[in-house]
């Protein structure tokens, strides 16, 4: 899945959902920087977190 994640997209972290909506800022070799509204500038290891894209449909 992690893959599919591309600069730009909406993702949720799905054991972090008090960091809000965030934003894919980058993805290289399974490892997805993206900047959520609560938490600011995160790295995740792709391998363990399954990030969780937003629809349009699905926004605040």
């Amino acid at each position: 899945m992690s893959a599919l994640l591309e600069p730009g997209m909406l993702v949720r972290h799905p054991e972090q959902p008090d960091w809000g909506l965030g934003q894919v800022q980058s993805n290289i070799d399974n490892k997805v920087t993206v900047n959520f509204e609560h938490a600011g500038k995160v790295v995740i290891d792709s391998k363990r977190v399954f990030l969780l894209p937003v629809a349009g449909s699905d926004r605040p």
